[in-house]
């Protein structure tokens, strides 16, 4: 079988088509991303590592509402400059087999809900998917991958669930995704990944070239024989995952690094992004209680309200929620979200002797990127695009699922 053919919406700074390369067996036509920062990272990555010259203009930084634009090619835009568009590149090939992407899910997360004063029901990116079918359905690919959370299957903006408006937009364009879509929910983990991250994965296949009254049973095969079957025994850890990097530990003073201050060493021998940010003298005594607790198997400070209490006790301020998570050395971690750029809190090094927040080599790591992955950017901008992005070790099995799959069919 040739390599298939793909694009990548919303594609951050590019998990899924990382792990889609890693395979061999798939070729980037497109990657379409709004955001600068993303877009300048997997660009250098689509060159340096897996060989696109032309990565500049594969990666179309663009705002995907502008759909017709976003085709036809565009110029002289005061944010976006210029690009010859989707389908110059797509003419190239002939044809898409597979479009992966999920719009941004703020707006569907039960987190952004609760902090949301309406609910996020206000919020345009409900209904960013629009933008999304009308890529599929121009182009016409033999499936599709949408990943989210799984917060959209509750997800309410508008008098009807978000999800029941989603599958039936896709299915009068002529696609068919699982009917009980919480049997598409995966754990990252399950499949080698060293974080506990939920995420839904819908896979929606063209009607009309799997047989209509077929594709309900054969994306139940997927989910439940070929997917499952890149499912590990063993759960990966943080200390698999970050155990081997140089230790960073606090200094005396400050030093300046690249701009930024830091009150910690510098990695020996060097590693890319495995620098730690600055952490206030509070901060750092917090962190060492909180890890000499856990070490010495005391356990006083896991449970929420003892956190809540210490939280009050050392800065004086009342939260309804904990502040701190110190991460486990034998268990994977929690969740690697877009807003760890903010401090940290919850990502706390398991290591007492460090007292610090995780790096950004370390956040890439536990979402599975490669160390060759070098990161570039502010702290914020990297953290939140490591944090958005799906594991490319996930979307690695996925697309070798996806394969099996494909060629599998008569």
């Amino acid at each position: 079988m040739s390599k298939i053919n793909t694009i990548d919406l919303f594609a951050g700074c590019g998990g899924l088509t990382d792990g889609f390369a890693q395979t061999g067996l798939y070729n980037t036509v497109a990657a379409v991303e709004w955001e600068k920062a993303p877009c300048a990272n997997l660009r250098e990555r689509l060159k340096s590592k897996w060989g696109y010259d032309d990565s500049a203009s594969r990666v179309i930084r663009f705002d995907i509402q502008r759909t017709e634009e976003l085709f036809n090619g565009w110029s002289d835009d005061d944010e976006y400059g210029s690009s010859v568009g989707l389908d110059n590149l797509v003419n190239k090939v002939g044809k898409i087999d597979v479009i992966i992407g999920g719009p941004p899910c703020q707006a569907y997360s039960i987190a952004g809900r609760v902090s949301d004063a309406n609910g996020m029901r206000d919020d345009y990116r409900n209904y960013l998917f629009e933008s999304y079918l009308k890529v599929v359905s121009k182009y016409k690919p033999k499936l599709f991958v949408f990943e989210n959370v799984p917060g959209i299957l509750s997800a309410k903006p508008g008098n009807r669930k978000i999800i029941d408006v989603i599958q039936e937009a896709f299915e009068k364009v002529g696609y068919h995704v699982l009917t009980d879509l919480k049997n598409a929910i995966m754990d990252f983990s399950d499949y080698g990944v060293p974080q506990n991250r939920k995420r839904i994965i819908i896979v929606g296949l063209r009607k009309e070239y799997w047989g209509e009254n077929l594709c309900e049973s054969i994306l139940q095969n997927f989910y439940n024989n070929i997917l499952s079957k890149y499912k590990v025994e063993k759960k990966a850890t943080v200390k698999e995952a970050i155990g081997d990097l140089p230790k960073l530990c606090p200094l005396k003073k400050e030093i300046v690094y690249e701009g930024r201050k830091t009150i910690y060493n510098l990695p020996e021998p060097f590693v890319p992004n495995h620098v730690a940010r600055w952490q206030s003298e509070r901060d750092r005594d917090i962190f060492k209680i909180l890890t000499t607790d856990i070490e010495s198997g005391r356990n006083q400070y896991i449970s929420t309200a003892a956190l809540k209490e210490l939280y009050t006790q050392k800065t004086g301020h009342v939260s309804n929620v904990h502040k701190y998570y110190v991460l486990r050395w034998d268990e994977p971690s929690n969740l690697i979200p877009a807003h760890l750029y903010k401090d940290g809190l919850r990502h706390i090094h398991p290591d007492s002797k460090q007292v610090r927040s995780i790096t950004v080599r370390e956040a890439a790591r536990l979402q599975s990127f490669d160390d060759d992955y070098i990161f570039k950017g502010s702290n914020q901008e990297v953290y939140k695009m490591i944090g958005n992005a799906v594991p490319p070790l996930f979307a690695k099995k996925l697309a070798m699922a996806i394969y099996d799959f494909l060629k599998g069919k008569k």
